[in-house]
């Protein structure tokens, strides 16, 4: 980690002020055209950003500002801001309970925060439901698949289709108005089902799938709609690693065909691999932001996974303090409950006790 990262940045260029023959004369990896690939693109448009909470990005698209989410007296969620770079894969990581999946669900419609805003493309998504949330391009996964058991996998991929003619009463009564359109659904995903490697399993009801097949499904039928934001709910969980190898390569495929992705996951080798930038989330907020190798180095993420004094050996004073606190407590369990002093012949007399 740089001495003062957000030197580091202060008087370079901003990535949007380069043309594509600079960044790409700087990017080791272009394509044959001269222009760098997506996650060239991705990195360079990130590398010289500070690494601090709330860093303004050179195109966000998407902007949460002072969202809050409480469950009784839990806060779940408490973030200030936070911005996500447009064409890039960002790992949203964190402990258990961290609120990275309320996070997830107040983004896409699924809940409403207590307070603050957050928009896509310059659009508020406030009160939106989830299906219009998806219609604007932000699509999600779930932890939970919620693929519909008793369809079919084409049946699955089909739902994901966005502007159907055939969902109208009306329309539905002239099969001319919608057959060419469901021809063309069905092609495109028969296609997305052969590049997801479940093309034989088309006519098989979804419930009989994999825990690892049923996350391929869901992440193909989100590309049904063709988004421009994907969020994937620990896309890894439960997965073998045959699959998750399969699972990561996709991933990777979204960025370089220009979506913005962003996931939450556990596995920091994951993390590590496909991320350009992390969002460190503990006890609702965001406690860090940076590029996959700065994480591991900020003290404040080693503090949330492990306790503040996880490597800290306790001086001789604070070892004394520490057995002080323990001997007490024994001392308090041996004594048992505090006795109620017996009131005197006066007071039963007087019917006080």
């Amino acid at each position: 980690m740089p001495a003062d990262p957000s030197a580091h940045g202060a008087h370079a260029a901003r990535p949007e002020e380069l043309s594509t023959a600079q960044v790409a004369a700087a990017l080791p990896g272009t394509a044959p055209t001269g222009r760098p690939a997506p996650q060239r693109l991705a990195q360079a448009a990130l590398k010289d950003l500070p690494w601090e909470v709330g860093v303004a990005k050179p195109d966000p698209a998407i902007v949460v500002d002072g969202v809050t989410r409480v469950f009784g007296g839990l806060t779940a969620v408490s973030v200030d801001h936070l911005e996500i770079q447009r064409g890039g894969i960002t790992g949203l990581i964190g402990p258990n309970g961290a609120g990275k999946t309320t996070l997830f669900n107040l983004m896409t419609g699924f809940d409403q925060p207590n307070t603050g805003t957050w928009s896509f493309d310059g659009k508020d998504l406030g009160k939106l439901a989830p299906h219009q949330v998806a219609r604007l391009g932000v699509v999600r996964t779930f932890q939970l698949t919620k693929a519909l058991s008793r369809l079919t996998v084409l049946q699955n991929m089909l739902l994901g289709a966005q502007g159907q003619r055939g969902e109208s009463f009306l329309r539905a009564l002239v099969p001319g108005g919608w057959r060419a359109q469901e021809k063309e659904n069905t092609e495109k995903a028969m296609d997305l089902l052969r590049r997801f490697k479940l093309d034989a399993k088309k006519d098989d009801f979804a419930g009989i799938l994999s825990g690892g097949q049923r996350k391929l499904l869901e992440m193909a039928r989100a590309l049904m709609s063709d988004p421009k934001v994907v969020m994937l709910d620990e896309p890894m969980a439960g997965v073998n690693p045959a699959l998750t190898q399969s699972l990561l390569g996709h991933v990777k495929d979204l960025r370089e065909e220009g979506m913005t992705v962003i996931f939450v996951e556990h596995d920091m080798d994951v993390v590590r691999d496909i991320s350009d930038w992390v969002v460190v989330m503990a006890a609702g907020k965001v406690i860090a932001e940076g590029p996959p190798e700065s994480v591991s180095q900020n003290q404040a993420v080693v503090d949330a996974y492990l306790g503040a004094h996880h490597d800290a050996p306790l001086t001789v004073e604070e070892e004394d303090q520490v057995l002080a606190e323990v001997e007490a407590e024994i001392a308090r369990e041996e004594q048992g409950p505090p006795r109620v002093p017996h009131a005197n012949r006066s007071d039963e007399k007087d019917g006080l006790v």
